[in-house]
């Protein structure tokens, strides 16, 4: 328990800058970019010591503190709507005696009354709120912040097993809410198909579904067939008054999608006996779940034990204890990023880890192999980081053979012997060296992909040979290839080699400054940030002249961003290949959005929504077009809709654009718009 005192000391207000910092850092990386670093129980940790000083010191609370918001900030590329009731967040506890703390703090709260419990899966997916008015789906929004979450209705539509009308018996308002998540099965599909187009697989059902509602072609959500289950009914519209398994039962009478696993408990023993028997059993399902959720069943029992600013009171989630099992560490391996960053690589005895065979782990950096102590040889202990992620926690002392030794840490790079060198700031140790085969391979393959310079035909296999064979040593070098050194390759017949050379020649006239920054693979600069500095600079040459007080007050671009775009445009090689590809006839620049005179251009400040199959332009042209001139590309109709640009078999978007009055043009009339003739 923390000791109170008047005013916090230099180490408490370091101490809190530091938590507050990174537990924004990874709830960042949860909600926005669904990715994970750390495991559940790690976060947890970290917020809850985070509140903890925040308790004992109010006066390092601030009103963006981590402890005072419900989850991450909205995903961008979608309209922004707040819910009208909060999606508040649900408080986890990962043992059995944790749970029986709760019991005992709802009985309390109900002075002395004995709930029932309602006991179902915890989903590992995305939570959605959707809102039915007069029968008809309107709106589907994500999380977002807990406050406001981002309009995903057409993605959502996607989704077979949603009805989007719902029967007559049902409230004509209704808001329900659920998980969207893709099972096994189904990644495993995709994965398929990836892998023998040379793309790299997607790494777990929870990141994918969270990546593909976040597409703004509702025609490739469509193609991955994407899961629901629903479990909540926002009080009020006409629904009755019902337990949580009154419910449930409604929803599934109105044909909405509930999960089957839903078990009543009348007391806590029975709560943990549940959650106890799904700790093995979830793995005989189809779908992937990291707990269970437990629910008082009577909502004036919920009523009466309310909520906190974060959770409601009545329910908690059992998060289940990760998986940890003991294999033999074979041997650790040193992988070479694009960046440089040396990663060492723990090659394990396969063993059977949460549903999956796991035969590697990343043991993250040098610092973190030293401070475990893992050697060649040892039993180690090792679980999944979330479920996903498989993870080295330890070795088991008592198995250390007599012969094993602490792995060094590589003063040169494994895979061009060039000096390692430590960044300061860090615990990675990089290969500094620009022409270093492995990390040619892994930046040439980020440079082809589709965020990129989306190169067709430009997998692993062809780009081993090509680094193999010393063919390319950097980007600019893919676009002085031809078709009779490309024959020479394994596996490329003259037809391969001719489309892979039309693909490069493509590239040069379809991408842009954006697909060119991102591909260059500037540390800190990912996709939206590349489109970011490609708008407000214009050209590569406006952009390398920059100082950083000129990048730091571009919106997203921070001080270590700015010091990162710096660093890659002071540095010599990155100079000579820059010219190199002009050279090569890449586009440099951006284009800009016309300025013309009010009354010149009747697209400068419309917001423009596009649907149907379209024949004249693809979707992205006339986004591009709108951009240009002024205008906005928006992802769905509303009042702010200024026209609807309707190809063929245009559906509920030009149905509502009508209700809505909106202005209807075919693809002849937007291009009358543009002022081109038909």
């Amino acid at each position: 328990m923390l000791k109170k005192h008047p005013e916090p000391d230099s180490d408490c207000v370091a101490r809190h800058k530091a938590l507050k910092a990174d537990v924004e850092h990874h709830n960042r990386l949860y909600y926005v970019e669904a990715r994970t670093e750390i495991s559940d129980q790690e976060f947890d940790a970290r917020l809850r010591e985070l509140a903890d000083l925040e308790a004992a010191w109010p006066a390092l609370q601030t009103p963006d503190s981590p402890t005072l918001r419900v989850g991450g900030a909205p995903l961008e590329g979608f309209k922004t709507v707040v819910h009208r009731v909060p999606m508040l967040s649900i408080d986890n506890t990962y043992s059995e005696s944790e749970l029986r703390d709760f019991d005992a703090r709802v009985q309390r709260g109900l002075d002395g009354d004995t709930p029932t419990y309602m006991v179902e899966l915890k989903l590992d997916g995305v939570a959605i709120a959707l809102r039915y008015e007069n029968h008809i789906l309107q709106q589907a929004l994500t999380r977002g912040d807990g406050v406001q979450g981002d309009d995903v209705t057409q993605n959502v539509r996607t989704i077979g097993s949603i009805p989007l009308r719902l029967p007559p018996h049902a409230p004509p308002t209704l808001e329900v809410r659920g998980e969207i998540f893709m099972t096994v099965d189904e990644l495993k599909r995709l994965n398929k198909i990836r892998e023998a187009a040379g793309e790299e697989p997607y790494r777990n059902p929870r990141n994918t579904t969270a990546g593909t509602l976040k597409l703004l072609d509702s025609r490739e959500v469509a193609k991955r067939n994407l899961s629901i289950y629903l479990y909540h009914v926002v009080p009020g519209d006409g629904f009755p008054s019902a337990t949580h398994g009154e419910a449930l039962a409604l929803l599934k009478a109105y044909g909405l999608p509930v999960n089957e696993h839903v078990e009543a408990c009348n007391d806590i023993d029975a709560v943990i006996k549940t959650c106890m028997k799904w700790t093995t059993r979830r793995f005989e399902l189809d779908y992937e779940i990291d707990g269970m959720v437990i629910k008082v069943d009577d909502p004036g029992q919920r009523d009466r034990l309310g909520a906190t600013s974060k959770a409601p009171r009545w329910v908690i989630a059992y998060k289940f204890p990760a998986e940890v099992r003991q294999t033999r560490l074979l041997d650790i391996t040193v992988q070479v990023g694009k960046s440089g960053a040396l990663t060492p690589v723990a090659e394990l005895e396969p063993v059977p880890l949460a549903g999956t065979i796991v035969k590697r782990a990343s043991l993250y950096n040098f610092e973190d192999l030293a401070k475990k102590d893992l050697r060649v040889g040892d039993l180690v202990e090792v679980q999944k980081a979330g479920e996903i992620i498989p993870q080295v926690l330890r070795f088991v002392p008592e198995e250390r053979l007599e012969t094993a030794v602490p792995f060094p840490i590589p003063t040169a790079c494994p895979e061009c012997t060039t000096p390692t060198h430590k960044d300061p700031d860090d615990a990675i140790l990089r290969c500094v060296n620009l022409a270093c085969p492995a990390q040619l391979k892994e930046r040439l393959a980020h440079f082809s992909s589709r965020k990129a310079m989306d190169i067709e035909g430009m997998g692993p296999a062809l780009i081993e040979q090509l680094v193999a064979r010393e063919l390319v040593r950097d980007p600019a070098d893919l676009f002085g290839l031809d078709t009779p050194r490309l024959m020479g390759l394994e596996r490329m017949g003259e037809k391969s080699a001719a489309n892979l050379v039309q693909a490069l020649e493509d590239c040069k006239k379809q991408r842009s400054l954006k697909h060119l920054l991102f591909g260059l693979g500037i540390r800190h600069v990912g996709n939206s940030t590349a489109e970011t500095l490609a708008q407000k600079f214009g050209s590569i040459e406006a952009l390398m002249e920059a100082d950083a007080p000129t990048l730091e007050a571009v919106e997203d671009v921070g001080v270590i961003v700015a010091q990162s775009v710096l660093d890659f445009f002071d540095t010599p090689a990155n100079q000579k290949l820059v010219l190199r590809l002009r050279d090569c006839g890449l586009c440099l620049t951006e284009v800009q959005p016309v300025i013309i005179e009010d009354g010149d251009n009747p697209i400068a400040g419309k917001v423009f929504v596009v649907t149907g199959k379209l024949s004249r332009f693809t979707r992205d042209e006339i986004h591009s077009h709108i951009k240009e001139r002024g205008g906005k590309a928006a992802g769905s109709v509303s009042k702010k809709t200024d026209y609807l640009v309707a190809g063929e078999k245009a559906g509920s978007k030009l149905k509502k654009a009508t209700a809505l009055g909106v202005t209807i043009l075919t693809e002849e009339d937007f291009q009358q718009l543009l002022g081109e003739p038909v």
